[in-house]
């Protein structure tokens, strides 16, 4: 999801003070989840210095718990197909992902997508409060950053970005269609997937839409980890989008990080 977004709904003194917090809770053991909800799997990961490096070295805001989730999910992978990131950022998740894979040793291929636009009708408007910023520039900062990121952090296993809208992303997927990553390099897009990390747009049709894609690609056994969707925070959106699925019969929760971690049936 892009800064703006966040930024708008948290407020800025907000958004800042949750990155103080994020870095504190850290150190913290995440909270039981209620005993009425499947029980939350052990973090599989400790949290540790090159994490908080990256936690702090890279904009984004990425909840403490959905380390825990991404690593049962990778844990528990049903095989070798890809994985799926929706909405990179700076590449914060992007990089972590990444590690995660080499902590525990997966192979699967990473694809991510975002198209770092600002969600301005003008992108040649100055941003409110700048004499000199354009949204534009904004966004092009944010994905020279994202390359800068990844191609540092990633290095040693570089994912496959395009830069798409997700709806561009998963129409391209379905085709099978090869085109270059923001790295120079072809990337064959297409086939099964295995694990999904939706943060990209938050209303809810856009979100719907993420995890209607991504569940004609995922195969049995295969994990979504929603991005903000625990209860009562201010993306009540994307909580709708979350109870749908629950509800559906289709998909087990695993448990809530406190975002919400599905299992394909």
């Amino acid at each position: 999801m892009n800064l703006v977004q966040k930024i708008r709904a948290r407020g800025w003194r907000a958004s800042g003070a949750a990155a103080f917090r994020r870095l504190a809770s850290a150190l913290d053991a995440p909270s039981p989840a209620p005993e009425a909800e499947p029980a939350r799997p052990a973090a599989t990961e400790p949290w540790s210095g090159y994490l908080e490096r990256l936690n702090y070295a890279i904009p984004g805001w990425l909840d403490r718990g959905n380390i825990d989730a991404m690593s049962h999910a990778l844990l528990h992978l049903p095989g070798d197909a890809p994985i799926v990131e929706i909405g990179s950022f700076h590449g914060l998740s992007t990089c972590v992902l990444t590690h995660l894979k080499e902590v525990h040793a997966v192979k699967n291929q990473l694809f991510t997508c975002d198209r770092w636009a600002s969600g301005e009708p003008d992108p040649a408007k100055k941003i409110d409060g700048s004499a000199a910023l354009t949204y534009e520039e904004f966004s092009e900062f944010g994905r020279a950053s994202f390359v800068r990121n990844a191609g540092f952090f990633c290095r040693a296993d570089l994912p496959h970005t395009v830069e798409l809208f997700s709806d561009e992303f998963f129409a391209a997927w379905r085709l099978g269609e090869t085109m270059d990553d923001v790295f120079g390099r072809r990337a064959e897009l297409g086939g099964p997937i295995s694990f999904c990390y939706i943060d990209g747009n938050h209303s809810y049709d856009f979100a719907k839409r993420d995890f209607e894609n991504t569940d004609q690609h995922l195969v049995a056994g295969g994990f979504i980890l929603f991005d903000d969707s625990s209860d009562g925070n201010v993306w009540a959106d994307v909580g709708r989008v979350v109870a749908e699925v629950g509800q559906s019969g289709r998909y087990a929760l695993i448990g809530k990080y406190p975002n919400y971690l599905f299992q394909k049936r």
